[in-house]
């Protein structure tokens, strides 16, 4: 007799599997047992996959159609794909995130430069601030006299607080006066006073003085690349709740074809098929260049996809499958993406 080093329960000697745990009874722990367990238990990665995979890619709709069947150990279970390839589809994607944040960090910089650069030159002009000095002259212009100083003088104090520098910075219109605005910076005004000026109410909510206090962030640290990042970071997150969207979509115009759950079945194979032709798309455009009409051929392909997988999955004919593929993926790619996007950009800019 033998004992199972997993629940120290005994089983006959010769057994290859304990018959009540099922853990193999020579598992000798290597550094390939360790890999391929790890792999094996966080992402499924075993004989289903590859048996899935091609199921996935050139027969739309039949591995949903067969795990509703029941056939639900012979290939890898619908979220366990999605979980792998996303996770596959991100990796590869954050590469083009990386190279867009530093591009966009790099105009960034150029504008603060420029920003700066044109701050000097402004108080290489004007001896003091312009808002200083529109302050000083009110009460003189307003008594219309001026203690020790003769009428050619005030005129030239004048003109001097009206010059206008050159803004170089117009890579963002912020919607108030940019020169003025550094030049109170420069003076130490306070982040109150600053938000005043921007535009902000006295009695503004929590809401409203956020977005100022974000505002006025930006604009000394022009954190652009920053909100991207944190843009591109919400989008896995987002995507669990775009996909069971998604899967409300089909079953209110599929809503005799079974519960909600069959639906979400096929919203997670569909999900997988995009997110591993995007990645392959993706592997294969940082090995070499390809054409940007092959790059929408496959983005349309992917509707083509969709047609075939009703088609099959819903069992109904083609044109009403189209009508209704159709009208799904419009729903989806111009309206739920479109507003989901922006509560991220929202989100993003918020609290980056």
């Amino acid at each position: 007799m033998d004992t199972c080093q997993n629940c120290e329960k005994h089983y006959e000697s010769g057994f290859k599997f304990c018959p009540h745990c099922g853990q193999k009874t020579n598992d000798i722990l290597t550094l390939g047992v360790l890999f391929y367990n790890t792999i094996s238990n966080y992402f499924s990665f075993d004989a289903r996959f590859l048996k899935s995979f091609i199921p996935l890619m050139f027969k739309p709709g039949y591995l949903a159609k067969e795990f509703i069947k029941g056939k639900r150990l012979k290939y890898l279970h619908p979220a366990q794909m999605y979980l792998f390839v996303a996770v596959i589809f991100f990796f590869l994607f954050n590469f083009y995130v990386r190279e867009g944040r530093v591009e966009l960090d790099k105009n960034m910089q150029r504008v603060l430069a420029s920003r700066s650069e044109s701050l000097e030159q402004s108080t290489s002009v004007i001896p003091k601030d312009t808002v200083a000095i529109n302050t000083y002259l009110k009460p003189i212009s307003d008594n219309g006299k001026a203690i020790g100083i003769n009428d050619e003088d005030l005129k030239r104090l004048d003109s001097m607080s009206n010059i206008k520098v050159p803004n170089t910075t117009n890579y963002v219109d912020f919607g108030f006066n940019e020169t003025e605005m550094d030049s109170l910076i420069r003076i130490g005004k306070t982040n109150e006073e600053l938000y005043i000026f921007m535009g902000m109410e006295e009695d503004a909510g929590y809401v409203q003085r956020k977005f100022f206090k974000q505002i006025l962030k930006f604009y000394k640290d022009m954190g652009l690349g920053q909100i991207y990042q944190n843009f591109i970071d919400s989008i896995p997150l987002a995507m669990f709740f775009l996909l069971p969207i998604f899967a409300f979509l089909l079953k209110l115009f599929f809503y005799k074809k079974g519960r909600y759950a069959h639906h979400l079945v096929f919203s997670f194979y569909y999900f997988s098929f995009l997110f591993l032709v995007f990645s392959i798309i993706f592997g294969l455009n940082r090995l070499m260049s390809i054409p940007d009409w092959i790059d929408w051929l496959v983005a349309l392909s992917t509707f083509v996809y969709l047609l075939l997988a009703v088609i099959k999955f819903y069992g109904q004919r083609w044109f009403l499958s189209f009508i209704k593929s159709g009208v799904v993926s419009f729903l989806f790619l111009l309206l739920v993406l479109p507003l989901s996007f922006t509560i991220l950009g929202v989100i993003a800019f918020f609290f980056y």
